[in-house]
C-alpha cells in the first residue's frame, strides 16, 4: 500500500512538473526575424512575415545584425526565426546550437546554391556585341588567378591585384582570406572586405558597365547572378578535412535552412507547422531577386510579386483557410 501511495505521489509530482514547464514558456505576440544583411534572406523574411501576419494573426519584426550577432540572438531567444542559415558557413556555431537544443531546424529552404570567386564571363570569352575581347581565355580556376594580378590591378596599389571579398562581418570573409593565403594569392593580391553587400555590387556594376576585368566573391541565389553574366571560378573538389584545415577546396555544399529558437514550437505551434513546410530553390529565390533588382523595389514588394506568381507553391505550406486569408491581401 505504501509503495502504491509513493508511486501515485511520484506520478502526481511529474505531471505537475510537466505542467509547470509548459506554463513557464510564455505565449508570444511578436515573432522576431533575423536580417543578417543580404537580399535573399530579406525576401524570405517578407514572404514568411506576410503569411504569419495575415494568416495566423501574429505581429512580426525584423532585427538586423551581423551573422555572428544574429545567430547568438537566436540561441538566446532574442530572435525567433532565421529564414536562411547557411549551415556550412557557420558550421561549428550551428551544429553546437542544434546539439545543445538551443535552436531547432525546421526545414531546408534551398540546397542548390553556389558561392565563391566570380569574374564577368567576358573576361574569359569576350563579348562581341560589346566589342570586348577575351583578356584571360585560360582563366578557369581560383589558382589560375596567380597568372593575372596585373589584369585585376588594385586601383590603390599598382604593385598588386585586388580581389573583392565579403564584408568583414560575414563568416565567409575569414574563409576567403584563409583560402588566398593557402593558394599563395595573398602575395600577389590585396584582399578588400567591403562594408556591405551593396558595396560589392556597386564595385562589380562599375567594372561591368565599362567592360573592365573584375574578380570577387558572390553567391547564388541573388539578383546579381541572375542579371549579370558571371562565371564562377573552379576550385579543388570539396574535401571536408582539407576545407577545415586550410579552405583549400571549393566551398562546401550548403544546406540553407529555416531554424527557430527552441521555445517557438510551444509558443507558436501553428507558425512552426507552416515553417516546417517552407521550401524553395535557387531558381525560385533568384526570380524574386531578379524582379527586385530590375524594378528597384523593396523586398516586401518582391515577396508579394513572387507569391502571386507561385501561388501553387506557397499554398501547400499552409492550410486552405490560412491560404485564403493571405490570398485576399494579395489582390
Amino acid at each position: 500500500m505504501k509503495r502504491m501511495k509513493f508511486l501515485l505521489l511520484l506520478v502526481t509530482f511529474l505531471v505537475l512538473a510537466a505542467c509547470s514547464d509548459e506554463e513557464s514558456v510564455e505565449s508570444i505576440e511578436v515573432i522576431k526575424f533575423a536580417d543578417a544583411g543580404w537580399d535573399s534572406i530579406r525576401v524570405h523574411n517578407s514572404i514568411a512575415q506576410l503569411i504569419i501576419e495575415e494568416g495566423y494573426g501574429y505581429e512580426t519584426e525584423v532585427v538586423s545584425g551581423t551573422t555572428a550577432t544574429t545567430m547568438q540572438a537566436l540561441e538566446q531567444g532574442d530572435l525567433h526565426v532565421y529564414m536562411e542559415v547557411w549551415t556550412d558557413n557557420v558550421k561549428e556555431v550551428y551544429e553546437k546550437a542544434v546539439e545543445s537544443g538551443k535552436i531547432v531546424k525546421l526545414s531546408t529552404n534551398f540546397a542548390d546554391n553556389a558561392q565563391g570567386l566570380y569574374v564577368p564571363t567576358y573576361v574569359i570569352k569576350g563579348d562581341a556585341e560589346r566589342g570586348i575581347e577575351a583578356v584571360a581565355p585560360d582563366l578557369k580556376t581560383v589558382q589560375d588567378l596567380a597568372k593575372y594580378p596585373e589584369l585585376f590591378q588594385d586601383p590603390e596599389d599598382g604593385s598588386k591585384g585586388r580581389i573583392v571579398g565579403a564584408p568583414s562581418s560575414w563568416a565567409v570573409s575569414e574563409h576567403l582570406e584563409t583560402k588566398l593565403v593557402t593558394y599563395g594569392l595573398d602575395e600577389q593580391y590585396n584582399y578588400l572586405a567591403p562594408g556591405s553587400d551593396a558595396a560589392i555590387v556597386a564595385d562589380l556594376a562599375g567594372a561591368y558597365t565599362k567592360g573592365e576585368p573584375w574578380v570577387g566573391y558572390y553567391w547564388s541565389p541573388t539578383w546579381v547572378t541572375a542579371s549579370y553574366d558571371l562565371t564562377l571560378l573552379e576550385d579543388h573538389p570539396y574535401d571536408e578535412e582539407v576545407w577545415e584545415s586550410s579552405k583549400g577546396t571549393e566551398f562546401p555544399p550548403n544546406d540553407v535552412v529555416v531554424a527557430v529558437y527552441k521555445d517557438l514550437p510551444t509558443q507558436a505551434k501553428d507558425v512552426v507547422d507552416f515553417l516546417s513546410h517552407y521550401e524553395t530553390s535557387n531558381d525560385l529565390t533568384e526570380q524574386a531577386l531578379e524582379y527586385m533588382g530590375e524594378n528597384e523595389v523593396e523586398p516586401e514588394d518582391a515577396a508579394k510579386w513572387w507569391m502571386k506568381e507561385h501561388e501553387k507553391i506557397w499554398t501547400t505550406w499552409v492550410s486552405e483557410e490560412v491560404a485564403e486569408k493571405v490570398k485576399a491581401t494579395l489582390k
